[in-house]
């Protein structure tokens, strides 16, 4: 079992790409949230995915 999350591609029914990312203990914990075309396209928004989420900040909304 791998120490870190994974990042799984897949199809979905559209044909379209998708990513989900899975804890170690296998729980989905993000997914791509829209289809992509492109293997290419996939691979971008999982790499914009890991540059953006290391530095963002956690904003709690009001009523939340």
């Amino acid at each position: 079992m791998s120490s870190t999350a994974t990042f799984e591609v897949f199809r979905d029914n559209a044909d379209e790409w998708r990513w989900r990312l899975v804890a170690t203990n296998g729980n989905i914990i993000a997914d791509s949230g829209e289809g992509y075309r492109s293997k290419q396209g996939v691979k971008r928004g999982i790499e914009s995915v890991k540059r953006s989420a290391a530095g963002a900040e956690i904003q709690f909304l009001e009523g939340n």
